[in-house]
């Protein structure tokens, strides 16, 4: 409850003898206690009384008297504000209550901080007048300081749990310490992975030579308290350096750091494994009080779990690191792997494989090459243009030789890989660009060596055994790519003079006619497509066309399309009627030898006449996709001709379709590659689809045209996605009077 204001004594007033009697009574009943009690009398506050516990709080000795104002006897209080909360007390009579207040009592080195809960209450005389202020109270230091320890403790029980740095939690762990208890000096040494040496932890308030001159100290007998106590695996007490056998060794370095007394604790793990140590220093010679140890005994046990848990989380890294770097392995051999699986010719497999070496494998790469005697630089790679361009400078072929000085040569001589921590003893550029060391690899073929991977290290650490292994294996895959290349290579080469007799270089020129082709294979090298198209004249002022499919795929397909060509441009001169031409090219399919069948072929076969309105078309369909006939209106409209498969031992019902394709009107022919391909969301481009892009084209457009917008059209639906099928198309318009 608020107490009403009382009126106030006048200045200089003394207290009755019975205010006197009443404070000598509270000053007997708090004589023994632990709780403060002082009495002051008139403005001045003038201490008449107390206990000694009070001037036990304040300090003692000098300041153990009464009859003298309180600001003389603690003029500190001035500053803090506490004089004006007695005058305050002693001008309104309302009492005051303090609560956990921070007082600094003494001034200087001698200062302490404090904690105290009090009361200012008036004291009044007989007629209620206000003759001075009475203060009890009781110091809460202990309590705080338990409270805060508490909280700091569990401060760094957090920083652990969130993984903070072992660094900042053993220093912010010091610092609590030596916050806690100002004349202690706090030092964590942590142990290495043997348990032999201590190197430094953290120590805040100790000099940095001192910290440097007992990094990496031994934990043995007689290295001091910290060595000796990782040694015996208990605390060890010193309480008078100068004087103690255990720090010999070190009693003039303790000295210039100002340190006199030291006890140290071991900081243990599991399994009693000793994880570094625990010192508390002083400036004067002393034993450590229950305090110290309670201390000592209780961040020993946090630091224990600190170091524990960083341990723990450096295996975890380490591991995840190991793990990763497989993991980066296995990602940079896939993406190698990937890289040379592709078509390419065997220079540009090995200049990709310098391309992939750097920077993964090393700053410098150069691949080399044994032909014909001689050796040529291939290909060279590196972080920089310039450096690039020096290490390509010895480029030029050289005599092969098998010398001391060569180390390119001799990993082609013996097939065996070659690795130093010097600059190559060769002639090159090697100062320039700061080789400090080389690793030259076999490119084997058929356990032979044909070529040399050699990487170039501008530092100490670019070539160690896991540097080597991961070369090596992308050298094996890189030769093993190279041979394929090679293969590929001469495959291609008699796919290419194979396959230059199967389709037009260039479509002939037919009057009153405009011609354009499409052709796109679905595979390459030997993978020859049974899609074909082919247009020559008769001889007597007509043209055949013809448009088809052999099923299959290969160098057979590849006979057939030949076979159905050739025999057509032979018949055709001789035969008037397309469905004749087509029955000779199905009799020549059917009589070829049992191992040569490579299955039934569809086409459109037909004739072409210039005519006075146009052209005059004569067509058979042998199983293949509709013709289609787009008008001068742009309507797409399939041209029904009927007839069956050739090839397949039965012979076909075929049936002739005549009609004139006038001016600007266009005949489509194209294979089933076209319609069957799929898009993103594996859905057929299919025949509205096909009749829509012919029907989208200009007003009367020219063949080249149609087969653009054709083009255009198919590859904006597979979105440049490779297709399974081949795909033809054979556009024939009339040309306009």
């Amino acid at each position: 409850m608020r107490p009403e204001r009382e009126p106030r004594t006048g200045e200089g007033t003394r207290p009755s003898p019975a205010v006197r009697d009443r404070d000598d009574d509270l000053s007997v009943l708090f004589g023994m206690s632990t709780a403060l009690f002082a009495s002051m009398a008139g403005p001045a506050h003038v201490l008449e009384a107390a206990n000694p516990a009070f001037f036990t709080a304040i300090g003692g000795g000098q300041r153990e008297r009464t009859g003298v104002p309180l600001g003389d006897l603690m003029p500190e209080l001035e500053a803090q504000g506490f004089l004006r909360l007695l005058d305050q007390v002693y001008m309104t009579g309302e009492r005051h209550v303090g609560r956990d207040t921070r007082v600094v009592i003494g001034a200087g080195s001698r200062a302490r901080e404090a904690y105290f809960d009090f009361t200012y209450e008036a004291r009044r005389d007989a007629g209620g007048n206000v003759v001075g202020v009475r203060m009890i109270g009781v110091e809460t230091t202990q309590a705080k300081h338990a409270r805060r320890l508490a909280a700091e403790h569990r401060a760094l029980l957090e920083q652990i749990a969130r993984q903070a740095p072992l660094p900042e939690v053993l220093e912010g762990m010091c610092r609590v310490i030596e916050e806690l208890s100002p004349d202690v000096i706090v030092s964590v040494l942590l142990a290495d992975e043997e348990g032999r040496r201590l190197h430094h932890g953290a120590a805040p308030s100790l000099p940095a030579f001192y910290n440097q001159a007992i990094d990496g100290i031994a934990a043995g007998e007689g290295v001091g308290s910290c060595g000796t106590a990782a040694h015996r695996r208990r605390m060890v007490i010193v309480t008078d350096i100068a004087t103690d056998p255990l720090w010999d060794g070190f009693r003039e370095l303790a000295a210039r750091a100002g340190l006199a007394a030291c006890w140290s604790t071991p900081i243990l793990g599991r399994e009693e494994r000793v994880l570094g140590t625990f010192g508390m220093y002083h400036r004067t010679p002393r034993a450590p009080q229950d305090a110290d140890l309670a201390l000592a005994g209780m961040f020993v046990d946090t630091a224990a779990l600190a170091v524990e848990r960083h341990h723990a989380e450096r295996d975890r890294r380490m591991a995840d690191a190991r793990e990763k770097a497989a993991r980066d392995d296995l990602s940079y051999l896939l993406t190698v792997s990937t890289a040379l699986a592709g078509p390419l010719e065997e220079g540009q497999t090995l200049r990709r494989l310098a391309e992939l070496a750097v920077p993964a494998l090393a700053p410098l790469a150069a691949v080399d090459v044994l032909e014909a005697g001689r050796v040529h630089r291939v290909a060279a790679a590196a972080v920089t243009g310039r450096a690039r361009e020096l290490l390509a400078s010895p480029g030029a072929a050289r005599e092969f030789l098998e010398t001391e000085d060569d180390a390119v040569a001799r990993v082609l001589a013996t097939g065996l890989t070659e690795v130093a921590r010097r600059t190559p003893a060769g002639p090159g550029p090697w100062e320039e660009l700061g080789v400090t060391g080389y690793l030259c690899v076999p490119l084997m073929d058929r356990e032979l060596p044909f070529g040399v991977l050699s990487l170039y290290a501008t530092d100490d650490a670019a070539l160690d055994g896991h540097r080597i292994a991961l070369a090596e294996e992308v050298a094996r895959r890189a030769a093993s790519a190279a041979h394929n290349a090679r293969q590929y290579a001469q495959r291609a080469a008699l796919a290419r003079d194979l396959q230059t007799g199967l389709l037009l270089p260039d479509l002939p020129d037919v009057p009153g006619a405009q011609m354009a082709a499409f052709y796109h294979p679905a595979g390459q090298g030997l993978d020859i497509g049974g899609d074909f198209y082919d247009v020559f004249p008769r001889g007597d002022g007509s043209w055949s066309f013809v448009l088809g499919d052999v099923c299959g795929r290969g160098a057979k397909a590849a006979t057939t399309t030949a076979l159905v060509r050739h025999t057509a441009r032979a018949v055709a001169p001789l035969l008037d009627d397309p469905v004749a031409v087509v029955k000779a090219v199905d009799r020549a399919l059917n009589d070829r030898n049992a191992q040569q069948n490579n299955g039934f072929v569809t086409l459109v076969y037909g004739h072409l006449t210039p005519a006075r309105d146009g052209l005059a078309v004569e067509l058979v369909r042998a199983g293949h996709t509709l013709p289609l006939l787009l008008d001068s209106g742009h309507t797409v409209t399939p041209v029904e001709a009927h007839g069956g498969l050739i090839g397949i031992g039965v012979p076909p019902r075929l049936d002739a379709v005549r009609f004139t394709l006038r001016p600007t009107e266009s005949l489509v022919l194209y294979t089933d590659g076209i319609t069957e391909c799929r898009g993103e969301n594996t859905e057929q481009y299919g025949d509205a689809r096909l009749a829509k892009a012919l029907a989208s084209t200009p007003a009367h457009p020219s063949a080249a045209e149609i087969v653009r917008k054709l083009t255009e059209d198919i590859r904006a639906f597979t979105d440049g996605r490779r297709v399974d099928d081949d795909q033809a198309a054979l556009v024939v318009t009339a040309e306009g009077p």
